[in-house]
């Protein structure tokens, strides 16, 4: 474990791994200076930052906010938090000043003797994350689930000890910046494209996903998705396990004639009929597949995985029931913030679909969903930034209509769905442009849709 007493570390970001780092190192000795580029009246949430501002003079760290001085350079580790780009100004001059940068992923595991789990993929990370540390739940298991799904890593690792367990939900802009980190159980469940407009093109995309194997050995398992091009040919170090939902793997979870089994080291056992599995579509079948093996890896018994596969019925902003008004469903899907999200979305919810999309572009190619929508789908209610692009690709495909507003966008798409039909916001897109992240996004419908069915 690493020591940072006396240690002089800047945390590049203010927002919750930035602070969550900061107050750590606090308690164990470093000298700390928290610096973003953000100013206090650029900040969407002003009650969130004036509470950022309290945490941090409560707890003695100096901080700076709206720009990096060069205090932010006199560190002998460097902190950075996800939303800060790797070609930043502040990184680009750190790295050439000979500053150590890491993630606060990384800090995370300098300073956790547990082992971890790390599952990553363009979709179904959270959703494969939470249903994980549920089937934990049914064990005897000291455990943890935490990273991009919402509560900081280094949160949590006074929580854990020898032998207990964090299941950690991991992004490729954590892995940027990783360097001894090592999951004794590491899962890839997909690349497709995404975050294109940050990292450039796929191949360092890909190369970034495949980093959550790095440092592992023969001791560890690293787990791939078989159905996956993009992950095909690909041989981690350690333990070898795949899934699939199409065919039959040596070692790991598959799907045959309505089945999940597992196989592991030559034993085939029957775990639970998909029919019986808690959350329903072709992506959470593949989930519930990425869970089963990596339950398994990490050495939990068929019974308990089976039981936990029967009672996850999901987690929230992902394909969400929000209300129902007569024959209308609302649904809310915020977490889909890339085009594949959106392609699993509309196989997912009854058609006729009225769908709500836009927000801040990521370079996805909406082409994509051109058929399905054609299918499936009614009407387009367009938000945000990449609204013009998406109007330019469905143009001929479906009616399309303009929302100012998310509250706006639901009620106009309320009045077209009626009186039969689903309400689907899963907007292929971030949320940063009209919101602070997917989750208020979300909140943002779902009050909508209550409001409205308020006045019905």
């Amino acid at each position: 474990m690493m020591d940072y007493t006396g240690k002089r570390v800047s945390i590049i970001g203010a927002a919750r791994s930035g602070i969550a780092a900061a107050l750590e190192l606090k308690k164990r000795g470093a000298s700390v200076f928290l610096s973003d580029s953000k100013a206090r009246a650029d900040w969407k949430n002003q009650e969130q930052i004036t509470e950022i501002i309290e945490c941090l003079q409560q707890n003695d760290i100096p901080f700076e906010l709206g720009g990096h001085s060069n205090k932010v350079y006199d560190c002998q580790v460097m902190v950075t938090s996800p939303g800060v780009p790797a070609d930043s100004e502040v990184l680009t001059n750190a790295a050439r000043n000979g500053v150590k940068i890491i993630s606060e992923l990384e800090l995370g595991y300098q300073l956790c003797d547990a082992n971890i789990i790390a599952i990553t993929g363009s979709n179904g990370k959270t959703t494969t994350t939470a249903l994980v540390g549920h089937i934990f739940s049914g064990t005897n298991i000291n455990y943890r689930v935490a990273g991009n799904i919402g509560t900081a890593f280094v949160s949590v690792v006074n929580q854990l000890g020898r032998g207990d367990w964090a299941v950690l939900e991991v992004s490729t802009f954590q892995l940027e910046w990783i360097d001894k980190f090592r999951a004794k159980v590491a899962a890839v469940l997909n690349i497709t494209p995404d975050h294109l407009d940050r990292h450039g093109t796929m191949d360092i995309y890909r190369a970034l996903k495949l980093r959550v194997f790095t440092n592992q050995d023969n001791s560890d398992v690293a787990v791939i998705n078989a159905d996956d091009p993009n992950q095909r040919g690909y041989e981690p170090a350690g333990k070898f396990y795949k899934f699939s939902v199409s065919n039959r793997v040596e070692n790991g979870c598959y799907v045959e004639k309505g089945t999940l089994y597992l196989n592991i080291k030559g034993k085939t056992q029957a775990i639970i009929d998909a029919a019986d599995i808690g959350i329903k579509g072709p992506h959470n079948l593949a989930n519930a597949c990425a869970a089963s093996t990596i339950a398994a890896a990490a050495g939990i018994d068929i019974s308990t995985i089976a039981a936990g596969l029967k009672s996850f019925t999901g987690v929230e902003h992902r394909l969400e029931r929000a209300g129902l008004i007569g024959g209308v469903s609302f649904v809310n899907d915020s977490k889909a913030t890339n085009v594949d999200a959106v392609f699993w979305a509309l196989q997912s919810v009854p058609a006729p679909i009225v769908l709500i999309a836009g927000g801040k572009d990521k370079a996805g190619d909406f082409s994509t969903l051109n058929d399905l929508v054609r299918r499936n789908v009614k009407a387009v209610v367009l938000i945000g930034q990449a609204s013009d692009k998406i109007a330019a690709t469905f143009a001929g495909i479906t009616r399309m209509v303009r929302a100012g507003s998310l509250e706006e966008a639901v009620e106009s798409a309320y009045k077209i769905a009626k009186p039969k039909g689903t309400v689907l916001l899963s907007p292929g897109c971030a949320s940063f442009d009209m919101f602070d992240n997917f989750e208020h996004r979300g909140q943002v419908f779902k009050s909508a849709v209550q409001e409205l069915m308020s006045r019905q």
